[in-house]
């Protein structure tokens, strides 16, 4: 078979391990110039590629109940697409594609249902050898693909869209966002798959921005965290807008900031293929460190506890309140060299 023509990237969870998989797309088009390449999401997270210039189609995969339904995905891919590269496998993914007509399936060699791919890839992701989207890029290698990817060289080719953009311009400017100043986002909510910097940390480290940097601090979140953001609101140059945006508006928020400070969670990743400074707080955890996990950028810096511990595990870091160990007097330090080396990049 020769080179592919039309390529399918599958990733259907969520927004930090999409980000994590856009980086494909440009490698693919290095190497197969002509092929159209599309990209199955999920519905949420299809702003992540919808600005994308090297995606040729965004395909939403058909879900009933959180359940990603067999029969009317398999319609709407059948007999389109010639290679697909499965960066998040489940059962019912794998048996579309097969169902699907796909002829190239690549995908992990270590799941019950990888006969279904007949194209493996034997990496072993708990092992967390690698950065979650080095693990993606090395998928590649089953087509013949052997690129050294590293935060210099990555691309995300990732966008805001003019609609959003304005959208952002438009609430900050109601909301008294003097846009003249240096803004930080603070995320403090994660998606509950690491451990998270304590909240009186989090409000600690916004208290001391608040007294020490003249500059605009906004809370982010979902409605869920609506309340817990508006907790960590200490003054006027606080401002909570969890539950205002979705993902698309969130891309044009984040676009605008000149740090973002958060857990390992999707705005973190999103911020880093834009460009912008990011601080990040990760346990010792090994499949939840920011080795396997961190901010794929130069741009970083990110915090572990402090205290002295091994073989670190979920229930071991809770009840050693290991995350209470980072220092946020150091936290604090680092954003202000980000914010003086910023402005001498301005002169």
């Amino acid at each position: 078979m020769g080179n592919p023509r039309n390529i399918l990237i599958v990733r259907t969870d969520r927004i930090g391990d999409v980000v994590l998989t856009l980086p494909l797309v440009s490698i693919l088009k290095k190497y197969f110039p002509d092929a159209k390449i599309s990209f199955l999401l999920r519905n949420y997270t299809l702003p992540l590629a919808q600005d994308n210039s090297c995606i040729d189609e965004v395909i939403t995969l058909e879900e009933k109940n959180g359940i990603t339904e067999i029969i009317s995905n398999t319609k709407k891919l059948r007999s389109k697409f010639d290679t697909c590269i499965v960066a998040y496998p489940t059962f019912r993914i794998a048996l579309i594609m097969v169902l699907a007509g796909i002829k190239v399936r690549v995908g992990t060699g270590y799941r019950w249902y990888s006969f279904l791919f007949n194209k493996k890839i034997y990496d072993h992701r708990k092992v967390s050898e690698y950065h979650e989207l080095e693990y993606n890029v090395r998928l590649l290698k089953a087509l013949g693909i052997n690129e050294n990817v590293n935060p210099s060289n990555v691309q995300f080719n990732l966008h805001s869209s003019k609609e959003s953009r304005q959208i952002i311009e438009s609430e900050l400017k109601s909301r008294k966002v003097d846009l003249s100043k240096k803004i930080i986002i603070l995320h403090p909510g994660s998606g509950g798959s690491s451990i998270d910097l304590p909240i009186v940390s989090m409000k600690k480290l916004i208290g001391k921005m608040a007294h020490e940097l003249d500059v605009e601090i906004l809370i982010t979140g979902s409605s869920n965290e609506a309340e817990l953001c508006n907790s960590l609101i200490v003054n006027e140059k606080t401002k909570n807008l969890a539950g205002l945006f979705e993902l698309k508006e969130m891309i044009a928020l984040i676009e605008k900031a000149e740090i973002l400070i958060a857990n390992s969670t999707g705005p973190i990743h999103i911020a880093a293929a834009l460009g912008k400074n990011v601080i990040g707080f990760y346990p010792k955890i090994v499949s939840c460190s920011d080795k396997r996990w961190g901010p794929y950028t130069n741009r970083k810096k990110n915090f572990s506890p402090t205290i002295n511990c091994s073989n670190c595990s979920r229930e071991q870091c809770e009840e050693l309140d290991c995350m209470s160990s980072i220092n946020i007097d150091e936290v604090l330090e680092t954003t202000k060299l980000f914010l003086a080396k910023r402005n001498q990049e301005n002169l």
